[in-house]
């Protein structure tokens, strides 16, 4: 996990969502907590995955928005810089969005969240 300016990238995880979790629960979690734990709103960074990845990452934010509030929590999974910075441009803009997983894929998802004001 790499962070920069309130971004956390989780990295490479496991194909299956089963194996995802919980790598993701045993290894960066606890890194993710340490961060939160200064203080300061975060957006983990999620490599694309299909579908049956998403409900245990959208518990996983969830959760941490729960705990950590007021900071925000937030994710974007995705791998398109663009879509990927009009996200976080749309997050920046929205300080009442927290504890969301939003999906990112090219052209489309960034013109959509970059349109929006």
């Amino acid at each position: 996990m790499s962070a920069e300016a309130g971004m956390l990238r989780v990295g490479v995880l496991p194909t299956g969502p089963l194996d995802a979790s919980s790598h993701f629960h045993a290894a960066v979690l606890p890194r993710i907590r340490d961060a939160l734990a200064q203080g300061g709103d975060c957006v983990l960074l999620f490599d694309p995955a299909d579908h049956t990845h998403r409900e245990w990452r959208l518990g996983v934010v969830h959760g941490l928005a729960r705990q950590y509030a007021p900071v925000r929590v937030n994710a974007i999974a995705g791998d398109d810089p663009p879509a990927i910075a009009a996200a976080l441009a749309y997050l920046s803009r929205a300080p009442g969005v927290t504890g969301q997983l939003l999906p990112v894929a090219g052209t489309d998802a960034g013109a959509m969240l970059s349109s929006q004001g």
